[in-house]
């Protein structure tokens, strides 16, 4: 899925990036080789890294 329409940057872009250390929108747009144009797509990102980020929901042991 087209998460940036100006730089064309999918969601698998996106993983790759913050699975390669990105933590910052701009760190995934410079692992992209792109910056950003207009901004809609940066709570996005954002929104994606933090969920990339965070670690895993515990299952509870019934």
């Amino acid at each position: 899925m087209i998460l940036c329409l100006c730089n064309a940057l999918s969601d698998k872009q996106v993983t790759e990036a913050v699975e390669k250390g990105a933590s910052k929108p701009r760190d995934v747009y410079a692992h992209c080789a792109c910056k950003a144009q207009c901004g809609t797509c940066t709570r996005m990102i954002l929104s994606m890294i933090r969920d990339l980020a965070a670690p895993p929901a515990q299952s509870r042991a019934s």
